[in-house]
């Protein structure tokens, strides 16, 4: 073992030191231009080890800083500058964002849809649910179903206006393009809409980028194993944006099979596809509106949808409610029941989630020809009923870890929250296709 044991974060924690950490940010810079060689990033990261052993006085434990410090000198030493220049890219992105976040800064970000917000509170306070107070006297009344039927309909409302839009497009577009951050709805909205698409007439070919993922042993993953499967970077974003632009030109392509049993693909299972000429291509994905995913497509031939629950209730804090945090549980019910996948897992490896939308999702919101608002405020009293003591526990659990505090910050904020709902479990009068039983399940709609 080297001397090195324990480093100090920029909170002031002593942690345990891992050499893999280095590997793992190192290799998701080369990822971000291209580079996929796992042992050379093993390399460089057992070269910023030696510095830093040499370096480091006996008894002296070295901080983060000095490790990044150490990392940006070899790659630039090794005649990786471009590797270098997106850590250092990234470095320097994740420091404004903790001083904005220090200052609390005011000023309202470009990320967020300012006109919808507010129509979406208009609709909240005349509906008597922009407060969790507010909720709660409803509920109490007995009102959980008008307040179901009022949700429902402001989602349709949302979906019809966007229908109404495609179709007025319909002599230029080829591509329709549903995106939003994981778990805004996606899947039961692609099905809304296309289905009232084909009722109009306009005929929908899919085209599934999940098949279009890297094979596991190329992803980016962290000490604990975690695969980052949230970043553009996991998908082969080149070979998408040409299968797009040849298949508008009315060419044949192969399309990929990736198997998530195996992390590979699979070519034996790989399928061809063409675009007829009154046929349009509907895109269903976390990074529909990354810009190189459709580089090569004009923007008149594309129209970009994008989702998020918007929801504007303010709890007893005086905050709103976190449209992440409803994400969050969303995405919790819908893994454990349909993936097996452990809630906890799924809270631990919300920071790749977020991380991804802040760079890759969120900045291109306003760039969508048009925005649904997927939340239901009477998700909240279904959810306190299902998950509250599980984040009370989970809370608990990751209190003391210096290496979960993402986990615990979350875990105790979403705590806090549904303590202060009235939980509800009746479910019967949610809609069998609601984009609610997405994650909570029975769901009468084929995914």
């Amino acid at each position: 073992m080297g001397k090195i044991t324990q480093i100090v974060k920029r909170t002031g924690a002593i942690v345990p030191y891992n050499r893999e950490r280095i590997t793992n940010a190192i290799y998701r810079a080369a990822v971000e231009v291209g580079g996929r060689d796992r042992e050379l990033a093993e390399d460089l990261a057992a070269q910023v080890e030696a510095l830093l052993e040499a370096r480091t006085p006996a008894g002296k434990i070295p901080n983060i800083e000095t490790i990044q410090d150490l990392v940006e000198k070899v790659l630039i030493e090794n005649g990786h500058a471009r590797v270098a220049k997106a850590y250092i890219l990234y470095r320097d992105e994740r420091a404004r964002h903790r001083k904005q976040q220090e200052a609390q800064i005011a000023r309202p970000s470009e990320k967020i849809p300012w006109a919808k917000i507010w129509h979406v509170l208009d609709w909240a306070v005349a509906h008597r649910v922009n407060t969790v107070a507010g909720l709660n006297e409803r509920l109490d009344r007995g009102e959980f179903p008008q307040i179901i039927t009022e949700s429902e309909a402001a989602y349709n409302v949302d979906v019809e206006t966007a229908v109404k839009a495609i179709e007025q497009r319909r002599d230029q577009l080829k591509i329709i393009v549903i995106t939003g951050p994981s778990s805004s709805g996606k899947t039961t909205t692609t099905l809304k809409v296309g289905a009232r698409l084909e009722h109009l007439g306009l005929k929908l070919i899919t085209l599934s980028v999940d098949n279009y993922f890297f094979d596991l042993n190329m992803h980016p993953q962290d000490e604990f194993g975690d695969h980052d499967y949230e970043t553009p970077n996991a998908l082969d974003i080149p070979l998408i944006n040409r299968h797009l632009a040849a298949l508008i030109r009315g060419e044949e392509i192969t399309v990929p099979f990736y198997d998530f049993h195996t992390g590979m693909r699979d070519p034996a299972r790989s399928t061809k596809m063409h675009l007829n000429e009154n046929e349009l291509i509907l895109i269903d994905s976390l990074h529909g509106m990354y810009p190189p995913m459709t580089s090569d497509v004009p923007a008149e031939q594309k129209f970009k949808l994008y989702l998020e629950p918007l929801l504007q209730t303010k709890g007893i804090d005086d905050e709103y409610v976190r449209w992440t945090d409803i994400r969050l549980i969303r995405r919790m019910l819908r893994d454990a029941s349909q993936r097996a996948y452990d809630p906890r897992q799924t809270l631990e490896h919300w920071h790749y989630v977020r991380t991804s939308e802040m760079r890759n999702i969120l900045p291109h919101i306003n760039d969508s020809d048009c925005i649904i608002n997927s939340a239901m405020p009477y998700e909240l009293p279904i959810y306190a009923q299902r998950m509250l003591h599980s984040f009370t526990e989970w809370a608990a659990a990751y209190r003391d870890d210096p290496l979960r505090q993402d986990a615990f910050t979350r875990a105790d904020r979403v705590a806090q929250l549904l303590a202060s709902i009235h939980p509800l479990g009746d479910e019967k009068n949610i809609p069998s296709d609601s984009v609610v039983r997405e994650f909570i399940g029975g769901s009468s709609l084929k995914y």
